[in-house]
């Protein structure tokens, strides 16, 4: 489609009606990016049908292999495939806004942030994401994983994940499945190409690339050139979010080396912040509006949050806008669907061993944790009540039995 197509008046109403699907995920998506993939597999896959199994494995792959947050980058390619640029926008809105408001908040003043929940509350929430991971660990399993091949890549790719849990591993897991896949099995003849609903030309893609390109380059020529506040906060916060592969906790790092040894935010600051983080739903990367509302030069407040929140997720735009039309063609030859057989099941390896490890070690510690978990499970397969509402009602009842456990 023309990249420069034109929204009817209907599909602003569906844009609207997108951005409220993101804003209760926004709202509601605790657990961190692996949480926040399952979230998504059960609101666009299982119940909207927005995507198939086969298209969704393929663009977790793709955001995988691309620095930045990879479930943010999901949420902005589904909004791009569906409505365009608005799309993504609205998408990228509804669900990182929430955090990023509130982020700003705290760093203007608001005391005692942490206290707002408890932390059996959150501690409830942990339990909550146990039991959306191995939802959507199973739903596609079942579907991407069948037969003992593909389970086997499966098996191998969650233990090689756990064994070198880190970026590196990551794609090394993902590249020699894909190799596999190649060598191992013959294109999907059964389940033929699924081509993505693409509202961006391969031309348009490349520019967007190009655009990225010049922008890592040149931002720090021009912030070196003119060192004013905002253009040295732009800079700083568009490359983070350019080179970051994992995205979530892997940011901080260089999060804290461009701002705290600069003396842009103090050390306990940092830390407040970062702590007020974990706190709420939605992206980590939304600690970039703390960040940039806590700076002590101008801008600051809600203009520093806002420039620092989107110079980070800038470079995530431009990559999946300017990856996807070419991604959607490689998925097309006969050797990459074969590729992506052992990649898709790799994935699911993936989402295995993030299961176990941070999702599982960090929230079952006694047997009314696990109790919790299955009874989640069980809401979430079985009983077919929705992701926000066990959230809601999980988080009280970790509250709760924190609270008769102290009492």
């Amino acid at each position: 489609m023309d990249p420069d197509h034109k929204e009817s008046a209907n599909d602003h109403e569906s844009i609207f009606g997108l951005f409220l699907i993101f804003l209760r995920l926004g709202l509601t998506s605790f657990g961190g990016p692996i949480a926040h993939l399952s979230y998504f597999h059960n609101e666009f896959v299982t119940k909207r049908r927005f995507l198939s199994e086969r298209s969704y494995a393929d663009l977790v792959a793709l955001c995988q292999f691309l620095p930045g947050p990879a479930s943010s980058q999901v949420g902005i390619a589904i909004g791009l495939l569906r409505h365009g640029y608005l799309g993504a926008v609205a998408s990228w809105a509804g669900f990182t806004l929430p955090s990023a408001i509130a982020l700003i908040f705290f760093a203007l003043g608001i005391s005692h942030f942490g206290t707002l929940i408890p932390p059996e509350a959150l501690h409830g929430l942990k339990v909550v994401a146990v039991a959306v991971v191995a939802q959507a660990v199973w739903g596609m399993a079942r579907n991407l994983c069948t037969d003992a091949a593909r389970i086997s890549i499966m098996a191998v790719a969650a233990c090689i994940a756990l064994l070198l849990p880190n970026t590196f591993g990551q794609l090394t897991v993902i590249a020699a499945a894909g190799l596999v896949g190649m060598l191992a099995f013959k294109p999907d003849t059964a389940h033929p190409h699924e081509p993505l609903p693409l509202r961006i030309s391969r031309r348009a893609g490349g520019r967007l690339l190009l655009l990225f390109a010049c922008l890592l380059i040149g931002l720090p020529i021009l912030a070196a050139s003119f060192p004013h506040g905002a253009i040295v906060d732009i800079s700083s916060f568009f490359r983070v979010g350019s080179l970051v592969f994992g995205g979530g906790h892997v940011v901080l790092p260089l999060l804290q080396s461009e701002v705290v040894p600069s003396g842009l935010v103090d050390n306990d600051t940092f830390l407040a912040g970062y702590g007020a983080a974990q706190a709420i739903p939605g992206p980590l990367f939304t600690f970039a509006a703390f960040l940039g509302a806590s700076m002590n030069t101008s801008p600051s407040g809600w203009s520093g949050g806002l420039i620092c929140l989107l110079a980070i997720f800038a470079p995530s735009f431009l990559l999946v806008a300017g990856a996807i039309p070419f991604w959607d063609s490689l998925r097309k030859d006969a050797r990459m669907q074969s590729a992506l057989v052992g990649v898709n099941a790799s994935v699911v390896g993936l989402l295995l061993a993030a299961l176990y490890q941070p999702v599982w070690t960090s929230a079952i510690h006694q047997p009314v944790d696990f109790a919790m978990a299955l009874l989640a499970l069980v809401a979430l397969m079985f009983w077919k009540f929705p992701p926000w509402l066990v959230v809601l009602l999980f988080g009280a009842a970790g509250g709760a039995v924190g609270i008769l456990g102290n009492s």
